[in-house]
């Protein structure tokens, strides 16, 4: 009986989850939009809307920070690789030494590439030094 159950219950749950998660998801985000709609219904500037728009927007501005990434993901790889070298053989140590080398070129490019205002002026101003 339980034998039978767990397959069910295994399907089940992956199409339960989903929804859920798109459920709270669209609630969550439905009273903002009738906030953003009444409100607009009472301004006659287009400026005003496209900056209460802006308030509304919850996108990050910020540009990746490769760097910050690239150590992470060189920590995990590392722990990954400490815990196969400790307990689960050599199959995690080769995942964890791929999850690092990974990281470590994700940091890389994080200083070959500058991602910050600031860190492209100085690029530019130290190229034109040239």
């Amino acid at each position: 009986m339980i034998g039978e159950t767990i397959p069910v219950l295994g399907v089940l749950t992956g199409l339960v989850v989903p929804i859920a998660v798109f459920t709270w998801l669209y609630r969550e985000e439905k009273g903002k939009r009738e906030a953003v709609i009444e409100i607009a219904k009472h301004l006659d500037d287009p400026a005003k809307v496209e900056r209460l728009l802006g308030l509304f927007d919850e996108r990050k501005k910020a540009p990746i920070d490769y760097r910050r990434g690239g150590v992470t993901t060189l920590s995990v790889g590392l722990g990954i690789y400490l815990l196969g070298a400790v307990s689960f053989g050599s199959m995690f140590e080769e995942i964890g030494l791929l999850v690092g080398a990974i990281g470590f070129g994700t940091m890389i490019a994080g200083y070959l590439y500058p991602n910050t205002g600031e860190e492209l002026t100085d690029a530019v101003e130290e190229f034109e030094k040239r």
